[in-house]
């Protein structure tokens, strides 16, 4: 039976972990908040498997456990800042970097900055949605809510995702009169 417990574990690791991760990933946009809140969902899944009674297919029940253990992580960061200068720090320059790239990775940046001020539900639906390429259907069970809240939140977050893009950023000519 344990072996069997073990097997079982092991078999939902290797297909759901990459999934898991990048959720996380997306959502917290910190490569080690995402590696410590991934092996969480992973030991709250191996506390409670053996209760799991099969009710939800065990994808939606893991996608379930990883949101509320997003949720909490917000909940404690939200008096930090969450986006710092640590990701331009990691955006490494040589000479040489086509103009293009660096366009993207600047692109990039910003669209992970105005993605960190969401609230967390607009975030999850955009990210599963738009990033991850979840149906409707499929995000309203991974988050456990209807289909209505998901189209809801889907186009208020994506709303504010692009008024957020389109903001003045500090500094530049544009604010050097005001």
């Amino acid at each position: 039976m344990h072996d069997e417990l073990n097997e079982r574990i092991r078999l939902i690791y290797q297909t759901h972990y990459k999934d898991v991760y990048s959720f996380l990933l997306y959502f917290t946009n910190n490569q080690n908040e995402t590696e410590d809140l991934t092996q969480e969902v992973f030991t709250s899944l191996l506390r409670s498997l053996p209760s799991y009674d099969g009710r939800v297919v065990i994808k939606t029940w893991l996608f379930s456990i990883a949101k509320y253990i997003a949720i909490d992580y917000y909940r404690k960061q939200k008096l930090k800042l969450f986006f710092s200068e640590k990701l331009l720090r990691n955006i490494v320059t040589t000479e040489g970097v086509p103009e293009a790239e660096l366009s993207h990775k600047e692109e990039l940046v910003e669209l992970k900055k105005a993605l960190q001020k969401l609230k967390p539900s607009y975030r999850m639906v955009i990210i599963l949605r738009s990033i991850k390429g979840y149906s409707i259907k499929e995000t309203a069970e991974l988050l456990a809510i209807s289909e209505a809240k998901v189209k809801v939140d889907y186009h208020r977050g994506f709303k504010q995702l692009q008024r957020y893009m389109t903001e003045p950023k500090e500094g530049g000519w544009q604010n050097e009169f005001v």
